[in-house]
């Protein structure tokens, strides 16, 4: 599975790719500089991947902050042999930005109910059900938690739980490796050009794989793998056949 997501240096937009592999360990796999998360950006990222050896025809989980960019590019390079997983942090602090204050504790509270329910079925009807609730009086919020639902929920309908759904529900684990750059970068007072940004960037994803260790929840990884090949993988060879 892979985990895409960017940091801002300067004007400088790196979108950085981390793998976790069958057995739970994480890798750096690349990085790509642009002005903004954009699809071509994205795209650029992906395909040097897959010019490296990533093979496109595999199912595969994508774990992603919600960034149209990254989104379309992932649909447009792996089409239905992708799986994607939205960042339910970001799409937590994206509702209750359009929330004032005295509602947020409710909300978050539903929210969090409905990610935790046992099945995705379960977990979308809570969550249109509070859509609903708040779709005369805050229908910001309520069109946020509308959009991208089912993908906020994509690894309840894989069956993972536990530690794995954990690690897995969020991009928390390529996070660290993004406080790492900003850590060796912090002390950068100008940046001269984007190849100056990408040599930092490299240097500190070096260090972070120093410290990288296996995710919480690895031994469900071939459970995890087994359910991605059967809806993932039937449903894309089905699409492939039926083209042909």
């Amino acid at each position: 599975m892979l985990q895409i997501d960017g940091v801002v240096l300067d004007e400088h937009l790196v979108l950085t790719a981390q793998g976790i592999d069958a057995t739970g360990r994480k890798q750096v796999l690349g990085v790509a500089e642009g002005s903004s998360e954009s699809e071509e950006v994205s795209k650029s990222l992906l395909q040097d991947l897959i010019g490296r050896g990533l093979v496109v025809e595999r199912a595969r989980l994508f774990v992603i902050d919600g960034g149209k960019g990254v989104r379309k590019a992932i649909r447009s390079i792996f089409g239905t042999w992708a799986l994607i997983q939205r960042c339910q942090v970001h799409k937590m602090r994206n509702v209750l930005e359009h929330l004032p204050e005295r509602q947020k504790a409710w909300v978050r509270a539903g929210i969090r109910r409905a990610w935790s329910a046992p099945t995705a079925g379960r977990a979308r009807e809570q969550l249109r059900t509070l859509a609903t609730q708040l779709r005369a009086d805050h229908p910001g919020a309520s069109a946020s938690i509308e959009e991208g639902l089912d993908e906020t929920l994509t690894v309840i309908a894989l069956g993972v739980v536990g530690s794995l759904h954990q690690t897995l529900r969020s991009t928390n684990p390529i996070e660290n490796m993004q406080g790492t750059i900003r850590r060796v970068t912090r002390n950068v007072k100008r940046w001269r050009d984007g190849s100056m940004v990408l040599r930092w960037v490299v240097t500190a994803l070096m260090e972070a794989e120093k410290k990288f260790r296996r995710v919480k929840g690895y031994r469900d990884m071939p459970q995890l793998l087994a359910a991605l090949d059967a809806t993932v993988g039937v449903e894309a060879l089905d699409k492939k056949v039926s083209v042909a």
